[in-house]
């Protein structure tokens, strides 16, 4: 499947995937990878900083799915596909390459593996706010507005 300029837009944008695998024994699993990123115009991408569990489960269940969202117009892609573990090589210095060219300027140490997704289909995520006739504007007013509000009170002093 090849990635639409669009969904490689919110993707570079937005760079916080979260991911799903399975545990070995049949349980979901989601952890939200801040790395993630487009490798090319097939496969997804993140950087192994500190995601033994999900490279363990993808160790026995290759298959995964990523979520992007972009919180403030409250519209994303889910992506499914197979994802291969990589750890030295030609893949692991090309993969390494495009996050840094994607501004990821995490040490080559502090990176155990980059898992490289195959995507083998994508689908929209949009909330339902747009089916009762929300507009882009009105949505993104709203929760940058309400963003807006969350973050001024960590701001304060206490």
């Amino acid at each position: 499947m090849q990635l639409s300029e669009d969904m490689k837009r919110v993707v570079l944008e937005q760079r916080l995937g979260f991911v799903a695998t399975v545990t070995p024994d049949g349980r979901p699993n989601l952890s939200p990878k801040g790395t993630t990123t487009v490798l090319d115009d097939g496969h997804l991408m993140f950087l192994d900083i500190a995601s033994p569990g999900t490279v363990d489960n993808l160790s026995t269940n290759p298959f995964v799915e990523i979520n992007v969202v972009d919180p403030i117009l409250r519209k994303g892609y889910r992506f499914k596909g197979l994802a291969t573990v990589v750890v030295s090589g030609e893949a692991f210095d090309t993969a390494l390459a495009a996050a840094r060219r994607h501004g990821f300027t995490t040490s080559r140490e502090r990176v155990r593996s980059i898992v490289i997704v195959e995507v083998t289909s994508a689908a929209a995520l949009v909330s339902p706010a747009y089916d009762l006739g929300a507009t882009e504007d009105d949505v993104s007013s709203a929760w940058a507005e309400r963003f807006a509000e969350l973050h001024s009170t960590h701001l304060r002093p206490r």
